[in-house]
């Protein structure tokens, strides 16, 4: 029989990601990416948004470690640092300050460029997976029957190159031009939905002061969606190296600007000024870098009556969420993890993007519903049973910030590592219901790591 080949567009997380799945059912997989691959963690020109804080959550941290073997080990050993929570975690959550009980998840914490490159180096060890760079998709081939491969062109001469795929699998991220390719395929147009608070992104990096670059926890100040006034919000990150990296964001309205000067006092204007306290006197080792990328956009894929063979879609190129959540990655990696158990089971294109749909499900509708509350947001509004279960769970968070129970099972759910059905389970309801008892008024930072910051 004729070698199989697997085409996949894009080689950033969700591309090597997909590609390392792929490698275990086809013969050859050729991932297509259009920018030079750094040989170690650098940032790129294609991944902007890699520069500030990215979160790789429990449930995303277990689905590479099950696709990668070896993955968590190699990025610990480059830096990465593992924060448990919530005992590692110092944040003021929109209902209050979440207690520090005994570790319940954990959350993967180093720079977007850093995972990139470990995960890209593990999914490359694999000798069948091969790279095009400087290549960029031009078209589909086929029809809306099946996809038999893809039209690509060198960036700099444009010569145009055809690759004859069993399967592609279009990983482009926000900018994928699937939905076009689809019509010109015959298909109808894709149904899509697009929430946008206008958050704003401002991030620099810091040097950590000696006694904190170890064992430090991350620390974050959220907005809350519910107050009269744009969201701000500042978080800590530590990252590899001895650095902290600390982005900043706002709302439509509230906006930070990149000036360097204004960073801190900006940190401190948020809803407690812990975070701009602790960099107060750090020494900064970067310029400040601005994004306006932040909006939820969602292509449901799996709506479409019809769907060609030998096509797929994964990652950002089916939903984007805004970054303050840090779901984006796990939720790819959940999504590669939906493509190797459909294509083991046989299942078809349109069964697995189904999947697909079904792993997007629940962050999109906890980004979404948290982010049409701020002023000025654009979006459809909250049906009535939305806005009922946003009170809930308004109340369940602040439960969270007391009852060790609920505390458990809201960050099960929110690190992508149970279903958020189980917030509404009999035992977290009647918790809930009952309500928090009083929250510590004051950031959970110990003496301690005040003091090794401080002095």
């Amino acid at each position: 029989m004729a070698p199989t080949h697997a085409v996949v567009l894009g080689g950033g997380l969700s591309g090597m990601l997909a590609a390392s799945v792929l490698v275990r059912h086809f013969d050859e997989v050729t991932v297509v990416e259009r920018d030079k691959l750094p040989e170690g963690p650098a940032s790129r020109s294609g991944v902007p948004q890699a520069r500030h804080a990215h979160l790789l959550m429990s449930g995303g941290a277990r689905a590479i470690e099950t696709l990668l073997p070896g993955t968590l080990d190699a990025l610990f050993e480059a830096g990465a640092h593992r924060i448990g929570v919530p005992n590692d975690l110092v944040s003021l959550s929109a209902q209050g300050w979440v207690p520090r009980f005994p570790e319940m998840q954990f959350i993967v914490s180093c720079s977007r460029s850093l995972l990139d490159w470990v995960v890209r180096s593990q999914a490359l060890r694999d000798d069948k997976i091969s790279v095009l760079t400087g290549t960029e998709p031009v078209s589909l081939l086929g029809s809306s029957d099946a996809v038999t491969g893809v039209v690509v062109a060198d960036r700099v001469s444009q010569a145009q190159t055809t690759l004859e795929a069993d399967l592609v699998l279009d990983a482009c991220g926000r900018g994928s031009r699937l939905p076009a390719w689809l019509v010109s395929l015959g298909l109808p147009a894709v149904h899509s939905e697009s929430v946008d608070s206008g958050l704003a992104y401002a991030t620099r990096i810091f040097r950590a002061p000696a006694t904190a670059v170890s064992g430090f926890p991350i620390v974050n100040v959220q907005a809350n969606p519910r107050d009269p006034h744009p969201g701000c919000t500042a978080t800590l990150l530590p990252i590899e190296d001895g650095r902290w990296l600390v982005t900043l964001s706002g709302t439509r309205g509230g906006e930070p600007t990149t000036s360097e000067s204004e960073f801190v006092s900006f940190a401190r204007s948020v809803r407690n000024p812990v975070v701009g306290d602790l960099i107060a006197d750090a020494e900064p080792l970067s310029p400040v870098y601005g994004s306006h990328s932040t909006a939820n956009r969602r292509m449901f894929f799996e709506r479409l009556r019809a769907w060609p063979a030998g096509l797929l879609a994964l990652g950002d190129s089916v939903a984007t969420y805004n970054p303050v959540y840090g779901h984006g990655m796990s939720i790819a990696a959940q999504s590669a993890e939906v493509l190797d158990a459909g294509l083991a089971a046989g299942q078809s294109a349109h069964q697995v993007q189904r999947g697909i749909g079904k792993v997007v499900d629940g962050a999109w509708a906890m980004a979404t519903n948290q982010d049409i509350l701020y002023p000025g947001a654009v979006g459809k509004p909250l049906p009535l049973a939305g806005r009922v279960l946003q009170r809930y769970v308004d109340r369940l968070v602040r439960t969270a910030t007391t009852e060790a129970a609920v505390t458990r099972a809201f960050l099960d759910a929110f690190t992508l590592s149970a279903p958020m059905a189980n917030l509404l389970s009999p035992k977290v309801l009647w918790a809930t219901l009952r309500g928090p008892r009083s929250a510590s008024p004051e950031p959970t930072l110990t003496e301690d790591e005040r003091e090794r910051v401080t002095g």
